[in-house]
């Protein structure tokens, strides 16, 4: 699975960055950067977990 980012959705909120730190990460500047495009099995419920609280929708799973 890949992570899709909706950047002309994402504020930086950190939320992502909160349920499955080490995928996701907020920068200096509040951008959010993927640390990984592709989603380690053993990751795959912690990333969905935060592709569903993102607030904005800016993320989403893609095969």
């Amino acid at each position: 699975m890949r992570i899709i980012v909706d950047r002309t959705r994402c504020t930086g909120l950190g939320m992502c960055e909160s349920v499955a730190p080490g995928v996701f990460e907020v920068n200096d500047d509040g951008e959010m950067e993927l640390r990984t495009a592709t989603v380690p099995g053993e990751r795959l419920a912690e990333v969905e977990q935060a592709v569903a609280c993102c607030p904005n929708e800016a993320l989403r799973l893609a095969p």
